[in-house]
């Protein structure tokens, strides 16, 4: 922190204005330390039980102080820039594997995998997102987000666009792996982000990010009817490099969108660390310090001071503020153990909901990439009375399911804010997901089919919508990142599970499409017994 704005925030004019303002800041804290207890009154949150069990007192009434200050700032450029920039991890989140499925039936034609195994491809992107997934959700907590929310934009569209010039089938599936680690860090990270500078009334928002995922579906598969439709084989017979061109190009274009991201991320937006993290780590000058900064992008002034921090700890010396670089590094790397995983299985209610929603995120990674990771192949081989389509008619079918779930990710922001809040918009469209999928079986046409799956993506898009927002509302910031990094990996080791059984269950049948159907209906009822519901909580 600067002289300057050091100054700002702790000069005190003289020693009576000085006891005043002590007198008030002890009255503020005292206040604070009982509403951390009932935050809402119209939340069935237990927030007592949630927050006074599991986490220290001291950290949840000073990031309840925070809280305040960034909703007396409220919404500005700030917060809206941020929506922006911190939307292209939910894009890419549902791009790159979407980018997988639509190349995978031009890729087994070009080059016929080892032994018949062409979901080898979608085994090494599943090994790389649960890698990446663990290892910047994980570090987010203890080297904080700025470095995961620059870095992974780069490494993912490195990649893509190498990977447009892969020689043979096992060079894909090595580059795909390598951008996927790039792409499993998006989202954890992201979402603790944007979630820590949200002013509370405006926390409905990170549902409505969600239409950032469906528009990474919706880009993808716009490109890729334009190119794969119209520059690939019809047939493994005789195919070439040269007459299937399409899907190297619709990577070329992904990585180099991939790299614009970075660029507009590392160059053209400032980002401030999390004050949450700050908090978290017992910075609580460089906490106030972004709040004075949010504050002043969004052209306005914030009365927050570190004394009305202060004033909850017995002992208020700033330890660690001008330490060296490697006395910092040490210090970050002494706090990677096991301590952030046992917080959040700190009681036995919080243990349970911890679990079910690791159970749920894991259920859903296999379901999901259990169907949605072969959908060009299955609306190729089910056309018209069960007859192959053609290449162009298969991605513009599916550009077409695609623009469904736009509505869907916007419709998820309004349900989230009615009676049955989080949990009841995430059972009811966890269940009809599987449900559309099991009706999808019936279909004897094209346009049936199509029309089941455009169902399909409607809802599934409002399901990822709620889960994606519910997961980080329920942590406060200290295990946020790394209760988001369970999940996470639940989710991406189950996904590893769906192109192994693709392998050995026939795609030409629809036994996949029950199981990812069933495993869906199971998540959504599993959703109802959840014990806390986030709706009208401040996030902590």
């Amino acid at each position: 922190m600067t002289t300057e704005s050091t100054d700002t925030i702790t000069a005190s004019g003289n020693a009576t204005a000085q006891s005043n303002s002590e007198s008030k800041d002890y009255s503020k804290a005292s206040a604070t330390v009982r509403r951390i207890g009932d935050l809402s009154e119209s939340s069935s949150v237990d927030d007592d039980k949630l927050f006074h069990d599991e986490f220290d007192p001291v950290y949840l009434a000073k990031s309840k102080v925070l809280s305040d200050a960034i909703q007396h700032i409220g919404m500005g450029k700030y917060q809206w820039e941020l929506f922006v920039v911190a939307g292209f991890g939910w894009m890419a989140d549902n791009l790159w594997p979407i980018v997988t499925s639509l190349i995978y039936p031009q890729v087994i034609m070009e080059y016929p995998p080892p032994g018949g195994h062409g979901p080898f491809i979608q085994l090494a992107q599943n090994l790389g997102l649960l890698a990446g997934a663990v290892f910047w959700s994980f570090s987010a907590d203890i080297i904080g987000r700025r470095w995961a929310f620059n870095i992974t934009f780069f490494i993912s569209g490195l990649w893509g666009v190498v990977a447009g010039s892969s020689p043979n089938f096992a060079s894909v599936a090595v580059f795909d792996a390598l951008w996927s680690f790039g792409v499993g860090g998006n989202l954890p990270v992201d979402s603790a982000i944007f979630l820590e500078v949200l002013p509370a009334s405006h926390q409905y928002l990170l549902t409505v990010m969600s239409i950032w995922w469906a528009f990474g579906q919706l880009l993808t598969t716009l490109i890729a009817w334009g190119l794969v439709g119209n520059y690939s084989c019809e047939s493994a017979d005789n195919c070439t490099k040269s007459s299937n061109m399409g899907w190297r190009y619709l990577l070329f274009t992904m990585g180099g969108i991939s790299l614009i991201c970075f660029l507009i991320r590392f160059a053209f937006f400032r980002l401030y660390e999390s004050p949450k993290f700050y908090l978290s780590r017992g910075k609580d000058e460089l906490a106030v310090e972004v709040v004075h900064k949010i504050a002043a992008k969004n052209g306005k002034t914030s009365d927050l001071s570190i004394e009305q921090l202060r004033v909850f700890d017995n002992d208020t010396d700033s330890e660690g503020y001008d330490r060296p670089a490697t006395t910092l590094f040490q210090q970050r790397i002494e706090k990677f153990n096991l301590d952030h995983i046992r917080q959040v299985f700190g009681t036995k209610k919080l243990a349970f909901s911890s679990s079910l929603v690791i159970l749920i995120w894991a259920i859903i990674g296999l379901a999901f990439p259990l169907y949605n990771q072969f959908i060009p192949y299955f609306l190729q081989q089910r056309g018209s009375a069960n007859e192959p389509q053609s290449t162009y008619i298969t991605y513009r079918n599916t550009l077409i399911i695609a623009v469904l779930g736009v509505p869907g990710a916007l419709i998820a922001g309004l349900l989230v804010e009615l009676r049955s809040g989080r949990k009841g918009a995430l059972s009811l469209a966890t269940v009809l997901t599987g449900v559309f999928l099991f009706g999808s079986t019936t279909a004897r046409t094209s346009n049936a089919l199509l029309g089941w799956n455009c169902a399909y993506n409607f809802t599934s898009n409002i399901m990822y919508g709620v889960l994606y927002a519910y997961t980080p509302e329920i942590f406060p910031a200290r295990v946020r990142g790394t209760a988001i990094g369970l999940a996470a990996s639940a989710n991406r080791i189950l996904g590893v599970f769906s192109p192994i059984i693709a392998m050995y269950a026939d795609l030409t049948t629809s036994a996949p499409i029950y199981a990812s159907g069933a495993l869906f209906l199971a998540s959504g009822l599993l959703v109802l017994i959840l014990p806390y519901e986030p709706r009208g909580k401040s996030s902590l």
